[in-house]
């Protein structure tokens, strides 16, 4: 467990701003002492790290709260669309740095530089196409619908524990569902693993009706992102799950 002043000089972000992320639900410490101390583990670090990535894109503090607080979070994913962003941001700088020294030989040289050696490194249109494409994304997957606040409602307690519990039952699910792939997606004892995997989504993150349900079926084979995830159990299971799902919704 960390000290909040210890996770203040590890992070770089003020004992002011962490008691604000607190308030507002964005970072929850694990635990507070009798005395009032907050204390912070693991999971906390990584959630701030992550609302740090976020707040580079310069997203605001609502939106990153509802892009990590939903259940289908992809950190790995999430990973790469900021380094994608900060790399672009890598070669402004570095052709920032470089008409640095390009305009100094110039001076030195007595000579003049083209107007668009001049302004072309501070060009940020490639950078912002990239916030941009990103912010896009998350308007259009992370849409403020009815499902949604009850996911983070019922998520905005949950502690690194709790979200171990969560992925090793959504494992467990995939596992057994993956064990009978061999057989149509109709049989019974498929469709009451599918059940079981609708009713593992109300209790943990929101009310899942049928239609709901039948949309992730959708996803699942629709962004390559959970259909990795799912494959990962074995390959070829986001599709059967996806069968699946539509029969249980007919």
């Amino acid at each position: 467990m960390y000290k909040i002043k210890e996770v203040s000089e590890l992070a770089g972000v003020s004992v002011r701003t962490l008691h604000y992320y607190d308030e507002i639900d964005l970072l929850k410490p694990a635990h507070i002492e009798e005395n009032g101390y907050r204390l912070y583990n693991e999971g906390n670090l990584a959630r701030l790290q992550q609302i740090l990535f976020f707040k580079e894109m310069d997203l605001p503090l609502n939106k990153i709260k509802a892009i990590l607080d939903d259940p289908q979070f992809d950190h790995l994913d999430s990973l790469m669309k900021h380094k994608k962003v900060l790399e672009e941001k890598q070669k402004r700088l570095e052709k920032i740095i470089q008409s640095i020294d390009q305009t100094a030989q110039a001076i030195k040289g007595g000579r003049k530089m083209s107007r668009q050696d001049m302004f072309e490194p501070f060009d940020m249109s490639r950078v912002e196409a990239h916030i941009k494409k990103y912010e896009k994304e998350v308007k259009e997957k992370y849409a403020d619908t009815e499902a949604f606040r009850q996911s983070q409602q019922k998520t905005n307690g949950y502690q690194a524990d709790d979200w171990k519990a969560i992925e090793i039952e959504n494992q467990q699910i995939y596992q057994s569902l993956a064990e009978l792939m061999d057989r149509d997606p109709a049989d019974s004892e498929v469709q009451q693993i599918v059940h079981e995997w609708r009713m593992h989504i109300c209790k943990h993150f929101y009310n899942c009706t049928p239609e709901i349900f039948k949309g992730l079926g959708e996803m699942y084979i629709s962004d390559k992102r959970f259909t990795d995830n799912i494959d990962s159990t074995k390959p070829g299971l986001a599709r059967y799950l996806h069968d699946a799902i539509q029969i249980y919704c007919r």
